[in-house]
Parts: C-alpha cells; sequence; structure tokens
C-alpha cells in the first residue's frame, strides 16, 4: 500500500515536472516567435539601422540610461525627398492671367435662328439681342510659368499668352505684376515675359533634358484648374514623342512623355528632376489616355533664348516634307541601313528644289551630321539662319551625290507635316480598284485639273492597301519611279516590279493636296 502511494506520488511529481517543462518549451517558442516577427516587421518598415556588433555591445551598456535620440522621418530608401525639392522650386513658379478682348462683330452668334424664329423670341422679341451682345468682352484665361533669370525673365508656353491684350503674373502668394511679351514661337510652343520688380526674383536652374532618362522622377509644378502651386510627381514614361499637337509644332515635337499628373492650366510650368533643374516645361495632356502628359525639354528652349530676347525666332528652311527611313523602306529602296530621311515631296521653288533635290532622295548627311532620323536633318536646318548654305548627300537610284541648298525663312506657320509612313501592294494582291482621271473623279475628290496618275476608286477594307492607310480617292503618280498616267501605264509598271517591295507616288487632295511616298510589301 505503501508502495503504491509511492509509486503515485512519484508519478504526479514526473508529470508536473513534465508540465512546467512543456510550458518552459512553449514560452521560449512564443518568445523566440516574437522576437523573429518582430525583427521582420522592423526589417520591412526600415526601422533598424545598420551597426556593427561591437558598437551594439558598446552601446548596450548606456541604453537603460540614456533616452533615445529623436529620429527625423526619413523617405524610404531610394527615394528622393519631394517636400525638399518642392520648397527649392515654388516660389520661383508663378501665375500667368492673360486677357483678350473678343471683338462685338468676331463673337460668335449665341444661337442660330432656324426657320426664322428663334426659341428667345418669347423674351426678346424677334431679332432682338440681350443686353450688352454689341458690346466688347473680354476672355480670360490662364496658365503658369517660372523665373528663370533674377531680373524677372519668366518662360512659359506661346498658347498661354498667344493673342492676349493683357498678361499679368502672380509670384509667391500676393504680388501681382504685369508683364510684356518679349519674343514667342508658336513652333516649339514657348514664350518669354518680363516682368520688372524692385528686387532679384528667385529662379530656377535649368537642367539637361539631354541625359534625361526613361524611369526617372520628375516633378510637375503649377496651377491645374487654379489650384495654386500644386505639385504632382511621377517619372519620364517615354522621350522623344511627337503627339501632332498643332500644325505648326507638327514639325518640331520631340517632347518628354511623363505620368506625373499634368491638368488644365499647369501648361508652362517646369518639370523638374530630383535635384530641383528643370529638365521641361509641360505643355500638354493626352484626353485619350489616363495621365499621360507632354512637355517641351528644356534644351530647346535654352537653344532659343538668345532669339526669343530679341523678339523673333528665326529658323532655316528647305522647303521638303520627310519621313524617317525604316526597314521597309530600306528594302524598298535597297539602302545598307535603315537609316536617311526619305524626301516625300518637295516644294516648288524652295531651296530644295532649287539644289536639285527631288522625292525619293534619301538623305544621309548635311555638312557634316549624319542623318539617322528626319529628327536630325529637321534639327539641325531649323537651327541655322536664312542664307546659310549647306551641303546635302543624298542617295539616289542607288547613288550617292552631293549638293548645295540656300536655306531660306521658315514660315511661322511651320512647314508641312512629314506624312506619316504608309505601304501599298500591287493591283491585283493589295486589294485595290484603279481608274483613269476623268472630269467626274476630279469633282469627286477635289484632285487638280493638271494632275496625273490613276485614282483609287476602292480600298479593301481587309487589305495590304487598308493596312497600309491607303484611301478612296488618292491618286498614284508614280511606281518605282516611273510616271503612269493610265491605267495601262500602271499595270505595265506593276508587272516590272521586282523584290519584297514596290514604291508608289501618292497624291492626295483631301483635306489638302499633299504628296507622299509608300513602300508597299507584295504578297504572294
Amino acid at each position: 500500500m505503501a508502495g503504491t502511494t509511492v509509486a503515485r506520488a512519484g508519478a504526479a511529481m514526473m508529470k508536473d515536472a513534465m508540465q512546467t517543462k512543456t510550458k518552459v518549451l512553449s514560452l521560449t517558442a512564443l518568445v523566440a516567435a516574437a522576437v523573429v516577427f518582430g525583427m521582420i516587421l522592423a526589417g520591412s518598415l526600415d526601422f533598424t539601422r545598420h551597426a556593427s556588433a561591437d558598437r551594439m555591445a558598446s552601446s548596450s551598456a548606456d541604453a537603460a540610461s540614456s533616452p533615445a535620440p529623436a529620429v527625423r522621418a526619413t523617405a524610404p530608401e531610394g527615394l528622393p525627398s519631394f517636400a525638399d525639392i518642392a520648397e527649392r522650386v515654388v516660389p520661383a513658379v508663378v501665375s500667368i492671367r492673360s486677357t483678350e478682348i473678343i471683338k462685338a462683330d468676331k463673337r460668335p452668334a449665341p444661337f442660330h435662328n432656324w426657320g426664322g424664329q428663334s426659341p428667345f423670341d418669347q423674351f426678346f422679341g424677334p431679332d432682338r439681342k440681350g443686353q450688352g451682345d454689341d458690346e466688347d468682352q473680354k476672355e480670360l484665361s490662364g496658365g503658369t510659368g517660372f523665373l528663370i533669370e533674377p531680373d524677372g525673365f519668366i518662360l512659359t508656353n506661346n498658347h498661354v499668352i498667344e493673342g492676349a491684350e493683357r498678361v499679368d503674373v502672380t509670384v509667391g502668394e500676393v504680388d501681382e505684376y504685369k508683364a510684356r511679351v518679349v519674343g514667342r514661337d508658336p513652333a516649339t510652343d514657348l514664350a518669354l515675359l518680363k516682368i520688372d520688380g524692385k528686387k532679384p526674383f528667385p529662379t530656377l536652374t535649368l537642367g539637361d533634358s539631354s541625359r534625361l532618362r526613361v524611369g526617372e522622377w520628375v516633378m510637375a509644378v503649377g496651377d491645374p484648374l487654379q489650384f495654386e502651386k500644386t505639385v504632382t510627381v511621377g517619372v519620364v514614361s517615354g522621350k522623344g514623342r511627337a503627339p501632332g499637337l498643332s500644325s505648326a509644332t507638327r514639325s518640331f515635337e520631340n517632347l518628354i512623355q511623363t505620368d506625373a499628373a499634368i491638368n488644365f492650366g499647369n501648361s508652362g510650368g517646369p518639370l523638374v528632376n530630383v535635384h530641383g533643374e528643370v529638365i521641361g516645361i509641360n505643355t500638354a495632356i493626352s484626353r485619350f489616355a489616363q495621365n499621360i502628359g507632354f512637355a517641351v525639354p528644356i534644351n530647346v528652349a535654352k537653344s532659343l533664348l538668345p532669339q526669343l530676347k530679341k523678339g523673333k525666332v528665326v529658323r532655316g528652311f528647305l522647303g521638303i516634307q520627310i519621313t524617317s527611313v525604316d526597314r521597309k523602306i530600306q528594302e524598298a529602296f535597297e539602302l545598307p541601313k535603315p537609316e536617311g530621311a526619305l524626301v516625300q515631296s518637295v516644294e516648288k521653288g524652295m531651296p530644295g528644289d532649287k539644289a536639285g533635290i527631288r522625292h525619293g532622295d534619301v538623305i544621309t548627311r548635311v555638312d557634316d551630321v549624319k542623318v539617322v532620323t528626319n529628327r536630325d536633318l529637321i534639327d539641325y536646318v531649323s537651327g541655322k539662319t536664312p542664307g546659310t548654305k549647306v551641303a546635302i548627300t543624298l542617295i539616289r537610284d542607288g547613288k550617292e551625290k552631293t549638293t548645295v541648298a540656300t536655306l531660306e525663312e521658315r514660315q511661322e506657320e511651320g512647314e508641312a507635316p512629314a506624312a506619316e509612313d504608309e505601304s501599298q501592294e500591287s493591283r491585283e494582291k493589295i486589294g485595290i480598284s484603279i481608274d483613269n482621271l476623268t472630269s467626274a473623279s476630279r469633282r469627286a475628290y477635289r484632285i487638280a485639273a493638271d494632275a496625273q496618275g490613276v485614282v483609287l476608286t476602292h480600298v479593301k477594307p481587309v487589305s495590304a492597301a487598308a493596312d497600309a492607310g491607303l484611301s478612296e480617292g488618292d491618286v498614284i503618280q508614280e511606281v518605282n519611279g516611273k510616271a503612269v498616267a493610265s491605267v495601262e501605264a500602271f499595270q505595265a509598271e506593276m508587272k516590272k516590279a521586282k523584290g519584297k517591295f514596290v514604291r508608289f507616288y501618292v497624291l492626295r487632295s483631301i483635306p489638302r493636296p499633299t504628296n507622299f511616298i509608300a513602300a508597299v510589301e507584295l504578297t504572294e
């Protein structure tokens, strides 16, 4: 009996010991898990700082007696301090208000008097105007700009101040100045303003947009929708964009694309890099996309500043319409590389025409500058003053030749826009129907009386011709450089066509007469 009691007591003691051990192990595991979780959490939030074991050991003795030092909140590792950038940039950003006077005789009627009766007759009586309809009216618009020199020079967009009778600028919160337009350039949508003050103005540093890389952080500052000094942040999402903003700017568009939010009123404001340097001037947004905006590279503005200060930007002009050589054009013209500027058309009487340049020529060099894309030729020529002689190297019929052109002054409305790269194929294989030109087809498609060629009377929706952009009413004037004035001549030249591509010289009369060259892939 006593033995049984001792055995039970021993078993109970063993059970208590095991339970105690289990509790200790559980507590140990819990503590260990908490430590690991804490390390993971602290590491993910960047709470820990890098330190050596020796430094941690030496400081552990003072940990209990010394209060923890205050830690300043910082941006996550790798991100710039956008707040610091904004502090430097915002003071030099200005609000612009332009006032345009709309003359009474130039204002559109508020409604059309269809059927001789107006819906407002019951209020004013027939043929009566509302109060003030015969008076001049003010039209206000706004935008943004930024100071670039302490004496008050301001860069902005041309469209912010175009047509304005008066331009007012607000610096800071309350300081207002009347500004004068020193110079403007519609082709690049730039304008230079000047304000006068008693003390130096804050300014921004102009950076180097040529060093900009896709993916870099940028900040846009401006007055979107009249919310003054709004800051938005994003990245450079593209370079060298040509969205076709207007006929005036199309030939010179080489814009920065960004997803830093740009809205109405941001126009003319700075796009800055992480150093607070201006690398672009916010100028446009895409209405058909989410958060796609465009800015004029600051290097364009820097190159034009001397002329803007003189009041007018003057550019050299060749009078040719060009497009970049791509793979299709390379094969069609049997070129060694997809490089150069293909001449689509030449304006009669202009420097290119006088120099003997023809449509179908491929320009590969201007003076000592290699022409890789049409951008190289446009930038070089437009950077020269009228009267400058330039040597142009081109390829014609597989042979290289050089000619000299004397540049003339480019008109403000700008050079005719470069045609889009298009392609076609032969009549039987590319899905087109053609006919000889008649008086009826000339009237229907607005084709000039002296134009020669064959007219496209139909283009199949699903065809190589449709894919190439050919349209009903286009006139094919040449096949592989040979004039075709009839269907028979067209067919004869098409039979001679060899290789993968055929070249068409096309006239499109609507909305205005435009010639272009199409390199067309022939299907089997």
